[in-house]
């Protein structure tokens, strides 16, 4: 009778908990169509620009599904720079010269392969010089993914702890006694940032050096930046996690944003390839902050990019963080108006 009548009472919290109940039962169902979209994408074919190259090789290439245009030897080399095309062929007396951009090594080994099978439809038997542009022949997945773990690890724990803490100062009462005092509401959010943002700097330089120092992440441009971007990426995910506390209750509706707001993100921070996804869902992407900060690290950390490349990545991860004081501080009014 005794297991009975508390098993009742759990149900009688979960019925009158909407806000659970809602979310145990939409939010698998986002996730799950979520990655229905994105798993039943278009097949990836490699973008190849072409110089001097045999017309029979390049319908074998074409034939074989790549994406194939002519360019010179200019025009090619800017785009394979910005990371517009996946390789850049040029023929030079009878040799492919192949440029592979590199930073996914995906990429490249499906380019490599797609053009040896048509090298060999063609009849030929020269032999393809390779080099690349980024990144290195033995380059691991592991070297690609990098950069977008870092900003997603950072972004995911920073959100959990800081909602939750902002959470018990108003479960508890610390908010409300801080609200009686002539202190303004922007002023208590600014101090939570600052404070949480002392923790952040810390985090970001402790987790930047780990992961290339210790486990040898690949690391080709500057730490100072990947410190940029990565205590960003922290800023994003503390007023992101304060403002939504905002509608939290407990500590177990503050988790429950984690499948709403962090798992999403995972999607479109580049460990899966943005390109074969429905357009619509590519613009859904833009919407997410890790989006920017696993851009930003990747240019830096594998592209050996600087400021100039990653200038509109920062401009946005600062812009959200701005908005997200702002709406912590609106967030107050509901608690005191001063």
């Amino acid at each position: 009778m005794r297991i009975a009548a508390l098993t009742i009472r759990i149900l009688c919290q979960l019925r009158n908990d909407k806000r659970t109940m809602a979310l145990m039962i939409l939010a698998p169902i986002f996730v799950l169509t979520l990655m229905s979209y994105i798993f039943n994408g278009t097949q990836y074919d490699p973008k190849i620009g072409v110089i001097n190259a045999p017309e029979s090789f390049i319908e074998e290439l074409e034939g074989r599904y790549a994406v194939i245009a002519r360019y010179s030897e200019s025009q090619a080399d800017m785009l394979i720079r910005e990371s517009k095309l996946d390789a850049v062929i040029n023929y030079k007396r009878g040799i492919p010269y192949i440029t592979l951009e590199g930073s996914d090594p995906g990429k490249s080994k499906a380019v490599i392969a797609l053009v040896q099978n048509s090298i060999q439809g063609v009849n030929q038997e020269a032999k393809p010089d390779i080099t690349y542009l980024y990144g290195y022949e033995d380059m691991s997945s592991f070297d690609n993914f990098g950069p977008m773990l870092i900003g997603f690890f950072v972004f995911f724990f920073v959100f959990l702890i800081s909602g939750v803490s902002f959470l018990r100062e108003r479960t508890q009462g610390t908010l409300e006694r801080l609200l009686a005092t002539p202190i303004r509401r922007r002023e208590i959010v600014l101090g939570y940032i600052l404070g949480f943002g002392i923790f952040t700097i810390i985090q970001a330089a402790l987790i930047a050096w780990f992961s290339i120092n210790v486990i040898n992440m690949m690391m080709v441009g500057s730490f100072i930046l990947v410190l940029i971007i990565t205590f960003l990426t922290s800023m994003v995910a503390l007023t992101m996690g304060t403002a939504l506390s905002a509608f939290a209750e407990n500590e177990l509706q503050m988790i429950q944003f984690i499948p709403l707001v962090v798992i999403p993100q995972v999607f479109f921070s580049g460990i899966f390839d943005m390109s074969t996804m429905p357009a619509w869902l590519q613009l859904f992407g833009r919407f997410m902050p890790l989006y920017y900060s696993a851009d930003a690290l990747k240019q830096i950390m594998i592209r050996g990019r600087g400021i100039a490349s990653i200038w509109i990545d920062i401009f946005v991860l600062l812009g959200i963080c701005i908005v997200f004081i702002v709406l912590n501080i609106l967030a107050l009014k509901k608690y005191r108006k001063i």
